[in-house]
């Protein structure tokens, strides 16, 4: 493994790409560390408002930017939030649709109308918060309250989104992996060094045992384990090209498959499921009103009906995310266009419904496992640390996925130069 790292080093591309993202890296740490104007840092650091609830998921995914509110406070969130709304658009307008099926060229007319898209999303968000946490606790996060913070808060931190998302490009461009995914890698794996902190202090005290501690450990593990065999898990489905004769020339008479992944659209369905269910208790938290507050309670990670909520939500919107990305009519059709079959079945409708049949079953699948994964590390931290901690299932599955993607970069990377990457084969 020493050498196999070593190797990363040897390549000067390589190298630099490394560097490079490094460096981005840095710069979005240290954004994190400088707050917006206007800010009582002292009153807010004292106050644990935005460690929990949808507030806690967007803490963790801006690697604490958000609790410290902080220029990058909104984090990469509303480009997030467009990306998905661009996705299920995709389906519903014929424009976008064709755009998509344009290859490389449409792939770019599509992400430059979401960069657009993301100024008023982020726009939004960015006045939503202000006015939110100059309201809270009677104005005690602020220190001078009015229009004037509410306008430079807003121009800051939609500044702030519009940097990260430039930035994250520009790791795509020039460093190694998905800067987007790269850039939110990094704000979850921030969020480990404090939670062993925190866990360290629970131990030192005696609120936690070294049984539960190590039970907690081994659980972890097996779980990261099984998000990696899910997520290299895929079904493949045999297919044969025709033998065609053009002149003196045989095309065809290949065999290739189509892989339907295990894991394709686990992390999204997460993140649809927590978003919905989040909104109408955080909305609640603000409305002081015995029944509203209740509804909060109950919808409130913790509680028994937001665990089952959660996860009927998770099965529903990856079969609904399914059903947008991956349309089996059109894999049949292309194909027959092509001169390909899977054998045993005739070309069209009987390839279809079969593709649908698989596509079902491998969805089912998945869908049950994220469920299974977006609960289980929440219940696990409550009862075995008696805190929450951002190691939840999203968590969990975006670090994994990422890491996952960034070592079969490099792993190309390596490859193409003839040295040994880090993945072992059979010879």
């Amino acid at each position: 493994m020493l050498e196999r790292f070593q190797n990363i080093f040897r390549i000067p591309e390589l190298r630099r790409r490394i560097l490079f993202t490094l460096g981005v890296f840095v710069v979005f740490r240290f954004g994190i560390f400088v707050p917006i104007p206007g800010i009582n840092v002292d009153a807010l650091a004292r106050s644990a408002i935005f460690e929990t609830g949808a507030f806690g998921l967007m803490n963790i995914f801006g690697g604490g930017a958000l609790s410290r509110m902080s220029i990058f406070a909104m984090g990469i969130m509303p480009y997030i939030s467009t990306s998905i709304i661009m996705q299920l658009l995709t389906v519903a307008i014929p424009q976008l649709e064709r755009l998509s099926k344009q290859g490389e060229e449409g792939r770019q007319k599509i992400t430059q109308i979401t960069r657009y898209a993301t100024l008023p999303i982020g726009a939004i968000q960015a006045i939503t918060l202000a006015y939110m946490i100059q309201n809270m606790e009677n104005g005690a996060f602020v220190i001078i309250r009015g229009p004037a913070f509410i306008f430079s808060a807003v121009v800051t931190l939609l500044a702030g989104t519009i940097f990260i998302m430039w930035l994250g490009e520009k790791i795509t461009e020039r460093g190694i992996g998905n800067g987007i995914s790269l850039i939110i890698f990094a704000g979850i794996v921030a969020q480990i060094r404090p939670a062993a902190g925190s866990i360290s202090s629970l131990l030192s005290v005696g609120e936690i045992t070294p049984f539960r501690l190590f039970l907690f450990a081994l659980i972890s593990i097996f779980v990261i384990a099984a998000v990696v065999v899910i997520y290299e898990a895929e079904r493949r489905i045999p297919i044969r090209y025709a033998r065609r004769i053009v002149g003196r020339k045989v095309y065809g008479g290949q065999t290739s498959y189509i892989p339907i992944r295990v894991g394709g659209v686990g992390v999204i369905a997460i993140i649809f499921a927590i978003a919905i269910l989040m909104l109408p208790s955080t909305v609640a938290r603000f409305i002081p009103h015995p029944i509203t507050q209740q509804i909060a309670g109950w919808l409130s990670p913790g509680a028994s009906l937001y665990y089952v909520l959660l996860a009927l939500a998770v099965v529903l919107f990856t079969f609904f995310y399914t059903a947008i990305v991956f349309n089996p009519v059109d894999v049949a059709d292309n194909m027959r266009r092509y001169g390909g079959f899977i054998p045993g079945l005739r070309p069209g409708k009987p390839t279809a419904e079969y593709i649908t049949a698989v596509l079902t079953r491998v969805t089912f699948v998945g869908a049950i496992f994220f469920a299974f994964i977006a609960i289980l590390p929440e219940i696990v931290n409550r009862e075995l640390l008696r805190q929450s901690l951002p190691f939840g299932g999203t968590s969990i599955l975006i670090a994994v996925g990422v890491a996952l993607d960034t070592v079969q970069q490099l792993e190309s990377h390596l490859l193409m130069r003839h040295y040994k990457g880090f993945i072992k084969t059979g010879r």
